[in-house]
This record gives C-alpha cells, structure tokens and sequence, in this order.
C-alpha cells in the first residue's frame, strides 16, 4: 500500500511538472508557430498526472477492484488519444503515414475507435463485472499509438540529424510496448514500476522532441538577403575541377562548401554576372518557343528547382529539409521574380555579397 501511494504521488508531481513544461514551451514558442501538437502532448502527460491522482484516491478509500481498473484503462485511453491528435502537428511524418496522419479525418479515425474502447469500460464500471476484453481494447488501442508514435519520432530525430535520440525512441517504445503486453500476462510483476519507468522515458522523449524542434528554428532561421552571402570558386583536384559554392549566413554558423554539377554551378555564375554587371534579370525560355535563334539564359523552371535542391542538400544534408519548411522559404529569400516582366527573375542578395573566383 506504501509503495502504491508513493507512486501515486510521484505520477502526480512529476507528470504534473511535465504537463507545465510543455505548455509552457508551447506559449513561449508554438503559439506563434501555430504548433498545436505540444497541446495534445502536454494533455496526454496530463492523463498519466491525474491517474497519480486517482490512485492515491484508490488507495485512501474503498473503491472496487473493477472501478480501479476501469478508471486506469480510461486515463490510459485518453493519454494515448492525446498522443494520436498531437501527431498531425509534428513537422516530419513518414511519407507512408503522412496522408492518413494529414488528413481532414484524422480526427474522426481517433476520436470512433477510442469511443468504440470506451463504451465497454464503462460499462463495466457501471455493472461491475470483471472482463478481460476492457483490459485487451486497451492494450490493442495503445499498440497503435505505439507504431504511431515510433515511426514520427524516429522521422523527426533522423531528418534533424539526431540519431542517437532516434534509436532510443525506438528503445523506448519497444520498452513501453513490452510493458503493454505484460498486461495480457497472467505474470505476477511490479505494475507500478515498470509504468514509472516507461512514463519516465517517454516523458523525456518528449521534452528532447520540443528541444530539438526549438534547436531546428533557430538553425534554419532565414535571414534577410543582404545577410547572405556567395562565393563561387573552381578547385583543380588531381586533373578533375570541382565546381563548389561557399554560403554563409544560412544554416548553422560557419560557411558551408558545397559542390556543385556543371549545369548548377554555370546557372549561379550567370545570377551572379548578371547581378554584378547591372543586368540584374535573367529571362527563362518559354515553353512552347519554337524560336531557334532565340537564347535564354534559362531554360525552365526546373534548372532553378534543381539548384535550390542542390543547395540544400549541401547546408541541411540530403534527405533533412522539406519543401515547406526549407525549399519555399530559400526560394523566396534567395531569388526576386519580376512582376512586370513575365518569366525574369534574379538574385536578391546586393553584388557587394557576390564573389567569383574562376
């Protein structure tokens, strides 16, 4: 009884103090991103806080053993529809889940089966008869939280290049999934601190999650354009050129190298040239032209597409920015389409941030 009510307790403070946590992340930093997701993980911590509450109740009065676990399997529904309603909010979703998770539904794929788990524990509770089934929906509901949950988070700490962080939220899942299925079990083991050590892991996952996402703002914060600056340079290794651009003032500090294709490192000394010449504007080729005489210094839209996409992948890596959040954003800060002229556009950052060596 000791060990239940110390428990009880520790739950109650410590989720409490995680719920606080979070909210207050959320408003000094998501409420003006429109991040709603740290809400709904805030509220699943929530649960696990007022199911520390409830068992102290539990053990101070005399409450039925079928009442006990009716109020435990409703908190744990609740927390894990928490968990559910906060994934459409994260920034990276796998592609497999990301329109099931995206869509205008999600809400409605939670919100029925989490009911559908709900009716027969209370209705348990009311009659006061023993099933295993209530425990089972339980389990059955929080093992899809669970791949869920996995496969966002693992996404999330891969494309912020944490990989350590990544595979121990998959060690902690694995860890709160086996202590779900000990549920099933007719084993005789420590409930209480098996919950308390699972909670606690996933708890910190969490507050690691919104840290990393506070980490990735401040790192790929765009500056203004006269803020950035190039250097396009030609290096002659072994009989080979290498085409490379030096950034700085995106990203994180320092300047980034990267190498470039011919194609993409002639596209940029032609923004550049024409930027430090006064010309400024570069046309691209329309696409029904059937003009041959006629040179355009672009030939489509997807010359322009393929630099930015080989620029990002030099200063966030490959495979770690998405076209949202990145590739739009670079876009408009970088490069100026004209309003007047159609199919002209040119750099925005001044000449003074422009350099050649070649």
């Amino acid at each position: 009884m000791e060990s239940t009510t110390f428990y009880g307790w520790w739950q109650l403070c410590f989720c409490a103090f995680a719920f606080f946590g979070l909210m207050a992340v959320y408003w000094h930093i998501g409420r003006r991103q429109g991040d709603h997701g740290q809400v709904w993980l805030a509220l699943s911590v929530l649960c696990w806080s007022v199911s520390g509450g409830a068992e102290i109740i539990f053990v101070q009065q005399e409450v039925s053993p079928v009442t006990q676990d009716g109020w435990r399997s409703i908190l744990s529904l609740l927390n894990s529809g928490c968990i559910l309603m906060a994934l459409p909010g994260f920034r990276y979703i796998p592609k497999r889940l990301e329109a099931i998770v995206q869509s205008n539904y999600w809400g409605i794929m939670v919100g029925l089966p989490l009911l559908f788990s709900l009716l027969p524990t209370l209705s348990a509770m009311l009659s006061q008869e023993t099933t295993r089934f209530v425990s089972e929906l339980d389990v059955y509901y929080a093992t899809l939280t669970l791949i869920f949950l996995g496969s966002v988070l693992w996404t999330s700490f891969m494309y912020r290049r944490l990989s350590t962080l990544a595979y121990l939220s998959i060690l902690c899942i694995l860890i709160t999934f086996s202590a779900q299925m000990l549920k099933l079990t007719p084993l005789q083991l420590n409930e209480n601190l098996i919950s308390a050590i699972f909670k606690s892991c996933l708890i910190m996952l969490f507050f690691a999650l919104a840290l990393s996402w506070v980490k990735e703002l401040m790192e790929n914060v765009l500056p203004e354009a006269k803020h950035i600056f190039l250097k396009l340079k030609n290096d002659i290794t072994d009989g080979k050129v290498n085409h490379q651009v030096a950034i700085s003032g995106i990203g994180q500090p320092g300047t980034h190298h990267i190498s470039l294709t011919a194609s993409h490192f002639e596209l940029l000394r032609k923004f550049m040239s024409a930027k430090q010449e006064g010309e400024e504007w570069l046309e691209i080729r329309p696409k029904n032209e059937t003009r041959s005489g006629k040179i355009y210094p672009i030939k489509d839209h997807n010359e322009i597409k393929r630099l930015l996409t080989a620029l990002l992948d030099g200063i966030f890596g490959k495979g770690a920015w998405t076209q949202k959040h990145h590739y739009l954003p670079l876009r408009e800060t970088c490069f100026e389409v004209s309003e007047k002229r159609d199919r002209k556009i040119r750099l925005r950052m001044p000449k003074e941030n422009l350099e050649m060596e070649l």
